[in-house]
């Protein structure tokens, strides 16, 4: 979960350094708002998944509320829409969101029954872990940051 708060700082980095360069593109600046409401609202998620009390009888339940509303947030991301400057960022946008729908559906799986499941907890967390790889990746491209370290490249088509 500490991703969470690296996205989001991330993300008012990214609107602080396009404030400062003068960006006068309002389709820009509502995609840049948008990420950065995006990420407020996964550090908020963060912050109640991180106060569940993990011996509480209801534990399972709010985890996987708290989990749902990620899913939804994802989902909410992916449908952001994405300036022509910035079109290859969609389809990692849309990844990211198939893969927090998958995660979010192996957790539910895994907890279900009375039961856990470790297999398909692990399942989920990849799954989790690739959501918000993609995330990373939109987060430091925006930034202008090589993402070579990410294992990920950007074709161009010409």
């Amino acid at each position: 979960m500490r991703k969470a708060l690296l996205l989001l700082l991330t993300a008012l980095l990214l609107s602080v350094t396009f404030a400062g360069c003068g960006e006068k593109n309002p389709e820009i600046n509502q995609f840049i708002d948008a990420i950065d409401a995006f990420c407020s609202e996964v550090a908020a998620i963060d912050a109640s998944i991180n106060q569940i009390d993990a011996q509480s009888e209801s534990a399972k339940d709010e985890l996987l509320l708290y989990l749902d509303q990620l899913e939804q947030t994802f989902q909410n991301f992916a449908s952001i829409p994405v300036p022509a400057d910035y079109s290859y960022m969609e389809e990692l946008a849309d990844e990211a969101s198939s893969y927090m729908t998958t995660a979010v559906s192996a957790y539910h799986e895994a907890f279900g029954e009375n039961s856990y499941n470790e297999y398909t907890a692990e399942y989920a967390r990849q799954n989790y872990e690739r959501a918000y790889k993609r995330v990373t990746v939109i987060l430091k491209l925006l930034h202008g940051e090589d993402i070579s370290d990410e294992g990920a490249t950007i074709e161009s088509v010409e």
